[in-house]
């Protein structure tokens, strides 16, 4: 039960959703962060090769995702010398629920030998001063939303804005592995509309359709950082953006095209 999926004993492509993938305003539906970090999973897995990585992730949520069994699958679709196409879908017995497209590239060996004055440079202050964790206000007693760990730098869930915010995986994605530096962007990454909200939890929804992940660098150690923004239209359409940060640096870039309407 302390992961978010359990991979099946006889189907490979099988994983279990347990209760810590719920949501916090359905009993019966996911977070969109552990199986956008599934996909993220089976993709690693994907004949890999090496010295190669993931440099991009674009999720398509194509609908609730139930807490029921997964069947998670990715396939190349472009193969090349120097960069491939990946492609990942999740479905359960009613049909897809999310898809997603990977580019993979080659790393260069040794390393390119231009100047370190365009690198990208700038750090957020660690997790360790932001204090003790905080809890999403939800009415759920298991979910994602308590398995992951909250520290904010700035803002909250409760102050409307901009926020700068560590997250944790208190669990593996999947049972018997260690979470991956991608897998735990993707599912830290989600937040990003949550902890930037803008617009008054109780009158209005902000639901993202999707979820893209570019990652220059991967990041290192258990935290990942969000430097969170949300954008509101009263046309109904909205944009999350997350600068991406481990304890290091600067690592890459969440975001998510949201939907907005009423609550109710």
């Amino acid at each position: 039960m302390d992961a978010f999926y359990l991979p099946d004993a006889e189907q490979p492509d099988v994983f279990h959703s347990t209760d810590h993938t719920r949501g916090p305003w359905s009993p019966e539906a996911q977070h969109a962060g552990p199986p956008s970090a599934l996909l993220g999973h089976v993709i690693e897995r994907c004949e890999p090769r090496a010295g190669f990585r993931v440099g991009r992730v674009a999720v398509e949520i194509l609908g609730p995702v139930p807490i029921v069994p997964l069947i998670a699958r990715a396939r190349v679709v472009r193969a090349g010398r120097s960069v491939e196409l990946i492609e990942a879908t999740l479905s359960s017995e009613q049909g897809p629920v999310l898809r997603a497209n990977a580019w993979r590239l080659r790393a260069a060996e040794p390393e390119l030998g231009f100047p370190a004055e365009v690198l990208p440079t700038g750090t957020r202050p660690g997790p360790e001063t932001a204090g003790r964790s905080v809890r999403f206000p939800s009415d759920q007693p298991v979910g994602f939303h308590r398995a992951i760990e909250y520290r904010f730098v700035s803002g909250s869930f409760t102050e409307p804005g901009p926020a700068v915010c560590w997250i944790r995986l208190r669990h593996p994605i999947v049972a018997g592995t260690v979470p991956s530096p991608l897998e735990r962007a993707l599912a830290a990454a989600d937040s990003g509309n949550g902890v930037s909200a803008v617009l008054d939890w109780d009158r209005y929804l902000f639901i993202n359709t999707d979820l893209t992940v570019t990652l220059h660098r991967e990041p290192v150690g258990e935290w990942v950082c969000l430097d969170a923004v949300t954008y509101p239209e009263r046309t109904g359409v909205g944009l999350a953006e997350s600068r991406m940060f481990d304890e290091k640096g600067p690592v890459g870039r969440g975001t998510q095209t949201l939907f907005l309407g009423p609550r109710g």
